[in-house]
């Protein structure tokens, strides 16, 4: 199963480490993520749960940057409009968002719910 998930910008970085750090991933894990998600050539965004539960997701931007944000993965959606309309909801004034999409046959973290993945590469 895979599926599209509503994330909320938090910052736009130069690079995946620069987002994942900025999302409070240490740097030696944010370096592995990374690293990890060279062998997947379609990964198009990583995916990782901090302490606590929060879900971030690294997600590229249109203009070749990296958006760090809030991930909201708990439900996946089986297309991007769908998803879109729950982000639709969930931003507020000024805020924005993107839609990601993760893999879960890649991810089997992310296959059961209340089983958050300590971290993905979608």
């Amino acid at each position: 199963m895979s599926g599209y998930f509503p994330a909320i910008v938090c910052i736009v970085c130069d690079s995946q480490i620069d987002a994942l750090v900025a999302l409070c991933v240490p740097r030696d894990e944010a370096m592995s993520l990374v690293t990890a998600s060279w062998r997947d050539s379609e990964a198009g965004c990583i995916v990782a749960t901090l302490h606590g539960g929060r879900q971030v997701a690294v997600l590229p931007t249109p203009e070749g940057r990296w958006a760090a944000c809030n991930a909201f993965t708990d439900e996946l959606f089986a297309t991007p409009q769908a998803a879109g309309r729950r982000l639709d909801k969930l931003l507020r004034r000024g805020r924005i968002g993107y839609v990601g999409y993760v893999d879960t046959r890649l991810n089997p973290a992310l296959r059961t719910p209340g089983n958050p993945p300590a971290a993905a590469v979608g």
